[in-house]
């Protein structure tokens, strides 16, 4: 007889129970140190991979993605941050590529009339992920910025493939800054970020609309995903164990971008897009994540096209780390540092 589920509640209070224990006992269940290219995994986050790995789920992706978005939405939920402070939230209909998608805005207590916002693009590999898997992330990112943030939900492949998430970001972003004013938002201090596919889908919404009257002031990405055309060193060194891995990353690709699209097309690979005159952009990547040179990379292209571009890299942590933060010390404290960053260029 299969052991039954704790209550999502529980579960979530055993697991940050399990993760906040005094050091020596963290180490002695996680076990032996891992380092990879002279970094030490943090030791919070490799307990959590052997929890996950306990409960078959060391790595994202693989199965169908309908389980697969069941899956994340719950495990989302069960470590995501907490916003420090009141947030109002409500649901928004944006203008989407082929029609109306869902949003969902949250503003913090005492935020102005005309506030500053984050127009936010989730991750999950263009595949999986929701408006409810990152809103934890929304909610700290609102609180501890104290601007507004607009969370947009994209149509997902396999259903839709590239562009068509691309085509939702741009519109949703030109329909967001055009309402502004009805939507208590400063159409000058807009800016975009996301996570993983999300960052991808920001950079993508950056250089697409950077003519536009109304265009991205900054850009904030976590972990971006810029380059389907070429697997960088970090994809070999961290290609499995560390929740992306080199099997996930192809299931994602697989799924989102048609064999009638080249790798290298900009609108999947910002890298190879427009780099000039771009919003100022910083850019958030993990020590033990494979996405972690092209986002490097990404970086140094920005730079040398002359787009102010920050880059800091968290030698400990992994890819998706702010779904962790409700629990991971680390993932949390970047979180507040990146919300510090955002509010310092809006202001």
């Amino acid at each position: 007889m299969p052991t039954p589920a704790l209550p999502p509640r529980l579960e979530a209070a055993a697991a940050r129970g399990l993760l906040n224990l005094p050091a020596p006992m963290l180490r002695l269940l996680a076990g032996t140190p891992i380092v990879r290219d002279g970094q030490t995994l943090d030791v919070q986050t490799q307990l959590l991979l052997r929890l996950q790995r306990l409960q078959g789920n060391a790595a994202l992706g693989g199965r169908d993605p309908a389980h697969e978005r069941r899956v994340m939405d719950a495990q989302c939920r069960l470590l995501e941050p907490r916003a420090v402070g009141a947030i109002q939230t409500r649901a928004v209909r944006l203008s989407g590529g082929a029609g109306p998608i869902d949003g969902r805005l949250y503003r913090p207590d005492g935020a102005p009339a005309r506030a500053p916002a984050l127009v936010f693009y989730h991750g999950g590999g263009f595949v999986i992920g929701s408006l409810d898997s990152h809103d934890g992330i929304c909610r700290a990112l609102a609180a501890r910025a104290g601007c507004v943030v607009v969370s947009v939900a994209y149509r997902l492949a396999p259903e839709h493939p590239a562009p068509a998430a691309v085509e939702d970001a741009v519109a949703a972003f030109r329909d967001i800054a055009h309402r502004a004013d009805s939507l208590g938002l400063d159409p000058t201090r807009l800016a975009v970020g996301g996570d993983s596919a999300g960052g991808n889908l920001a950079t993508v919404v950056a250089q697409q609309t950077a003519d536009d009257d109304i265009a991205p002031a900054f850009q904030l990405l976590f972990y971006p995903a810029v380059d389907f055309a070429e697997d960088r060193e970090s994809v070999r060194t961290f290609a499995r164990g560390f929740l992306l891995e080199k099997a996930s990353m192809d299931w994602f690709h697989g799924h989102y971008i048609p064999a009638s699209m080249d790798n290298g097309d900009p609108r999947v690979s910002p890298i190879h897009g427009r780099l000039a005159d771009l919003a100022p952009a910083h850019i958030i990547t993990g020590g033990f994540d494979p996405l972690r040179d092209e986002g490097e990379a990404y970086a140094a292209a920005l730079a040398a096209a002359g787009t102010k571009a920050t880059h800091r890299r968290l030698p400990s942590m992994i890819h998706g780390f702010l779904n962790f933060a409700g629990a991971v010390r680390g993932a949390d404290a970047a979180i507040t540092r990146a919300a510090q960053v955002l509010a310092e260029a809006l202001r």
